[in-house]
């Protein structure tokens, strides 16, 4: 067991599933940092709220200036990073003919790019400590091949070539580097966008377990490949999605 609370910095997390992966890591002990464009009060509230201790700090993942300014601050505050939860994406949605080349390097710089910039950083504190946890967020998507989301599921699909190749790279230095692919989570913001279309249900009735998936579906997952109990598990994706893709 480690001498202090580990530490671990979640991207994306002002909103979203985002919040969740905070909330569990920091129930399971962990000191929090909210990495987001956005002000992650909210997420810091709710943590702090739940007897955790968490502080947010805006960090747009695609300038190395600005990872670098968080890693900094991580560094002075709690000593390091030792589990980095890669999170944040946008979306572009839209058939091939009608997407932009601004919209494909949109989603392509947050969701590869942010994971090779924020990786590189943050890997240094656990390559001293001797251990680490990478987790990178990808998604079911990269399963199913939908239609108009070309943007987002190659970046989903980096994000697993990514994992795996980081995986082999960093396995002697006790860091292990893992994927979770979540379904179609109903939260706030996604049941704003799509609560209206049926398209939950649709999705529920084709899984294996007949419901819509739930952030607390999804945060077992995120605890088990952060903790000690994982230290053999690199490389891998874990698909959670109520058994809708079924490998």
């Amino acid at each position: 067991m480690p001498s202090r609370p580990r530490t671990a910095v979640v991207t994306g997390a002002a909103q979203g599933i985002g919040q969740f992966w905070a909330q569990r890591l920091a129930t399971d002990g962990m000191n929090v940092v909210i990495a987001d464009l956005s002000p992650g009060d909210e997420t810091v509230a709710r943590v702090t709220a739940a007897g955790g201790q968490a502080i947010a700090i805006v960090c747009d993942v695609t300038d190395e200036t600005s990872v670098q300014n968080l890693r900094d601050e991580v560094e002075d505050r709690f000593g390091g990073t030792d589990v980095l939860v890669n999170n944040a994406i946008t979306y572009a949605q839209g058939s091939l003919l009608k997407l932009t080349l601004k919209d494909w390097r949109k989603v392509l710089s947050v969701g590869v790019d942010g994971l090779f910039i924020t990786s590189r950083a943050l890997v240094p504190s656990m390559k001293e400590r001797g251990w680490g946890r990478i987790i990178n967020i990808a998604s079911n998507t990269f399963g199913l091949a939908m239609p108009g989301m070309v943007p987002y599921i190659t970046a989903k699909g980096g994000v697993i070539g990514f994992t795996r190749s980081l995986a082999s790279e960093l396995g002697a230095c006790g860091i292990t580097v893992n994927c979770i692919a979540p379904g179609l989570t109903r939260t706030e913001q996604s049941a704003q966008a799509l609560g209206a279309s049926g398209m939950f249900e649709r999705i529920a009735a084709m899984q294996a377990i007949p419901r819509t998936v739930k952030p607390e579906d999804l945060v077992g997952a995120l605890s088990f490949l952060a903790s000690d109990d994982a230290a053999f598990v690199t490389g891998q994706t874990f698909v959670v999605d109520g058994g809708l893709v079924r490998h």
